[in-house]
């Protein structure tokens, strides 16, 4: 039996262990790369930080990379914004008119191919140019793009934390004398928190990587980074390629450790709260 339990818990971590390989040695590669000083991607020729000076004097990319971390952060924003009302309304009201299409127009970007997404998303700006004069594609198109498929991202994380939710503190604090609009902001607000943060995270990442909707949405002078990337790769990629991807791993994962740090922390106040309230009751 003993034994058993042995195979089976070293079979399990050699598992764990080869699937955080498969996900993370490319990374690893990559950033080890950036500092390669051949210009071959695969042949190590020494260590250099000359691609990084290359990438510094890159005007192209770094106003692409600009571009993309500004339509990045407000997608993520609004989109949180977005998400939290739609997921309050499917949560808290049950039923009112048009709730199953309001439902499914919400859910149909995370089911439907980007393709047929961004050429619709294409189609209506179009018209919308021609008729109204207003918008024409760039920053702000793409922006409204990220926007509709972080919406539909932000709604599902947030629906899944408000269904977990007790309704009874929210009652409680009803009887209370709380007002709708007190309960949300004291009571509803807190325990979601962590999940809008978690929202926000997905939809930034969401954003800053996403090629298909930006090459529909965007226009002259408002490309964003991976479509920089993704036109040099058509040529073969410059090393200096591995300088962006490396600086942009690092501010994620820096992004990463800070926001699970909040998240820990809140959790653990929250706790402490919840245990100082059992005693005193």
């Amino acid at each position: 039996m003993g034994a058993v339990m042995n195979f089976n818990r070293w079979f399990g971590k050699g598992w764990l262990t080869l699937g955080f390989a498969f996900l993370y040695l490319p990374i690893v590669a990559l950033v080890v790369y950036s500092f390669n000083d051949s210009p071959v991607p695969n042949s190590w020729r020494g260590f250099t930080l000359k691609w990084y000076h290359a990438l510094a004097a890159d005007n192209e990319m770094i106003t692409a990379f600009v571009l993309s971390m500004k339509i990045a952060f407000f997608t993520a924003c609004a989109s949180v914004i977005l998400g939290t009302l739609a997921a309050f309304a499917l949560v808290k009201y049950r039923r009112f008119a048009g709730r199953t299409l309001f439902s499914g127009m919400v859910n149909a970007p995370l089911v439907m191919p980007e393709v047929i997404v961004g050429l619709s998303l294409l189609l209506m700006l179009v018209s919308m140019q021609r008729a109204l004069g207003f918008p024409e594609r760039g920053s702000l198109t793409i922006w409204m793009g990220h926007l509709l498929l972080g919406l539909s991202y932000a709604t599902v994380v947030i629906q899944a934390r408000l269904q977990d939710l007790n309704p009874q503190l929210e009652e409680a604090a009803m009887d209370l004398g709380a007002r709708p609009w007190q309960v949300f902001t004291l009571v509803t607000l807190p325990m979601i928190t962590q999940s809008m943060l978690s929202a926000w995270l997905l939809t930034f990442t969401l954003s800053l990587d996403d090629v298909v909707l930006s090459a529909f949405l965007s226009g002259p002078g408002s490309t964003t980074m991976p479509l920089v990337i993704f036109s040099r790769a058509r040529l073969g990629l410059n090393p200096s390629v591995n300088a962006v991807a490396t600086v942009i791993v690092f501010v994620v994962a820096i992004g990463v450790v800070v926001a699970s740090y909040l998240i820990a922390r809140a959790e653990r106040n929250r706790s402490l709260e919840m245990a100082a309230a059992n005693r005193a009751s």
